[in-house]
């Protein structure tokens, strides 16, 4: 099974992120799994729910104030294997991470599925909780889809 897609960081050639990815692909291993995350992603886990993992994004994208990861424990790939259990408990994390950071607005996306279609490097659902900075004159914050 291939848990990462390297060609969908070729938007950061050569950097840190590439490389993690090149040697996640080469252990095999999904970087996402809770027995993997601590090994690939150096920041702490901030809170942990029965369903989810909440965290910083290591690698956040250019211009976000803000950009969290919510990473489902188990490893699945697509909606239908969330529970209304699952959800629930994203709704809750969800709302703490917003107001714990006085987030004032933010975007939301899932990666899930084929990462060919979702440009994600990780084979695993998880969402991006991402809040630009809110200045007139910032520059936007790009996310790859595809």
């Amino acid at each position: 099974m291939t848990f990462v897609n390297q060609a969908n960081t070729k938007h950061r050639p050569g950097g840190a992120y590439s490389n993690v990815i090149a040697k996640i692909g080469q252990d095999g291993v999904c970087p996402f799994c809770p027995e993997n995350l601590a090994k690939y992603h150096p920041n702490p886990i901030i809170r942990a729910g029965g369903f989810w993992l909440l965290t910083k994004n290591a690698y956040p994208y250019e211009g976000a104030a803000h950009h969290f990861l919510l990473i489902h424990k188990a490893h699945i790939e697509s909606f239908e294997q969330l529970t209304p259990a699952a959800w629930a408990e994203l709704q809750t994390l969800l709302n703490f991470v917003l107001t714990d950071n006085a987030i004032k607005g933010a975007a939301l996306a899932f990666r899930f599925g084929d990462t060919a279609f979702t440009g994600a490097s990780v084979a695993h659902l998880h969402a991006q909780l991402i809040a630009g900075s809110g200045a007139t004159d910032a520059k936007p914050v790009l996310m790859r889809v595809g």
